[in-house]
């Protein structure tokens, strides 16, 4: 098995790209380390290996489907939400087997921003940018824990957000929420979901949090914790092809981890984009 390696050796796991591309070789592969896209798709893999943190796969996934060759997941972020959903092995090692020699194989969607970025988690305004820019000075020594004490933080201090949503071309609502989640797998902030989005049946999924009680905010993580937070009374959930957001210009929100401005007015999904390793 032919395969491109692309390892982001910033993320939060910091492995050694050579110590992954020695696994990988250990269980048969042929592997041709890479810095990034253009030198992947010039070594014509068989299958793309993407190490890194839940930032680094929405890239990843455009470029496997752009080649027509499987996509394997080594989780070595801070998080991992995405190998979480796909129920990937957490192991380094284990991996680095499953993408050698892995051959069921699961097709997925792709979440696209207006600009067309990718996301293959979720795009989310309101208190998740807050935590996640909050919890960025704890990754370091916390981890995973660092996104609950982020969460914390933000729903003791973060004002709501004014936002109108679009499902299909039609207003589904408009008015404050605590947060506004666009979902391909669902998986975000290190444990949390929207268990009702399903990366294989071509929608989004949009669960909004209208604004309310602080005090109600711990019943709503203990919904996202549970993956129930669609089902939660009084919570917003559409699904559909096209989800539209309005935010004020300049708000912030965060998209598999990274924080970005911009991109929420139109986000699409593209079904079948790419074919993950999964077994």
């Amino acid at each position: 098995m032919r395969i491109a390696l692309i390892a982001n050796p910033a993320a939060g796991g910091a492995l050694d790209p050579e110590a992954l591309a020695a696994s990988l070789r250990r269980h048969g592969a042929e592997v041709i380390p890479c810095d990034g896209p253009a030198e992947a798709a010039r070594a014509a893999p068989e299958r793309l290996a993407v190490a890194g943190g839940d930032g680094t796969l929405g890239m990843a996934a455009q470029l496997a489907g752009r080649l027509g060759v499987p996509l394997a997941v080594i989780p070595t972020g801070t998080a991992n939400d995405y190998a979480r959903a796909a129920e990937l092995p957490e192991d380094p090692d284990d991996a680095c087997a499953l993408a050698a020699a892995g051959s069921e194989l699961r097709p997925m969607e792709l979440g696209r921003l207006a600009d067309g970025s990718p996301f293959v988690n979720v795009a989310s305004a309101g208190l998740a940018s807050a935590a996640a820019r909050r919890a960025e000075p704890f990754k370091s020594f916390l981890g995973p824990l660092a996104y609950p004490v982020g969460a914390l933080r933000a729903a003791m201090s973060e004002q709501p957000l004014r936002c109108t949503v679009c499902a299909g071309g039609e207003q589904v609502f408009d008015g404050e929420a605590w947060q506004a989640i666009v979902a391909v797998t669902g998986a975000f902030g290190g444990g949390s979901e929207i268990g009702a989005a399903d990366p294989g049946d071509g929608e989004l999924d949009v669960a909004v949090l209208p604004a309310g009680s602080r005090l109600g905010l711990a019943r709503r993580a203990w919904g996202m914790k549970r993956g129930t937070i669609a089902e939660q009374r009084g919570v917003e959930h559409h699904r559909g092809r096209v989800l539209e957001l309005g935010v004020a210009p300049g708000t912030e929100y965060n998209a598999d981890g990274e924080l970005r401005t911009g991109g929420l007015d139109r986000i699409t999904v593209e079904p079948g984009a790419y074919a993950l390793v999964a077994r």
